[in-house]
């Protein structure tokens, strides 16, 4: 590793916890409609990824599977969170928004995006290009499809 791309590793190491404890603050303060952050991110990985299973989340989330079991349980008892079996395999369980969740999700996700953007106010034009030329560069190196391989490393092979 040369020394640029150390010095970039150790801001990304700084920088983006920082970003995400703000973030978790600033739900908090708000109280971003009852949610919590991990809540806040299953609900915006299961809208984006429909009939997901509990696992797909769990990996995105980062909890065990017992731990998301427990949190979906709770998705669900709110009404927000559908859990069906999978019409092909009844052993495998899909999950879906319901009509409340993706209203939930769609608030939630307003509200932070309204907060980030105030945020994101004081920077420049330029300083803002800046930044999504960097999230554009930083995204395909750190996305996961279900394989846990990343979208650069399949453009490689």
């Amino acid at each position: 590793m040369n020394a640029l791309s150390q010095t970039c590793a150790r801001a990304i190491l700084d920088t983006v916890p920082a970003i995400m404890q703000a973030i978790r603050v600033e739900m908090r303060l708000e109280r971003m409609h009852e949610l919590s952050v991990p809540q806040f991110r299953t609900l915006a990985y299961i809208a984006r990824h429909p009939g997901c299973s509990l696992s797909d989340v769990a990996d995105f989330i980062g909890l065990t599977l017992p731990s998301m079991s427990v949190l979906i349980n709770g998705l669900v008892g709110e009404g927000l969170v559908l859990r069906e079996s999978s019409l092909i395999d009844r052993r495998r369980v899909m999950l879906n928004l319901t009509e409340a969740g993706a209203a939930v999700h769609t608030r939630a996700l307003n509200g932070t995006m309204a907060w980030l953007r105030e945020r994101l106010a004081s920077l420049s034009d330029e300083e803002c290009q800046t930044v999504l030329q960097v999230m554009e560069l930083l995204h395909p190196l750190f996305t996961v499809d279900y394989a846990g391989v990343t979208d650069r490393e399949t453009m490689h092979t």
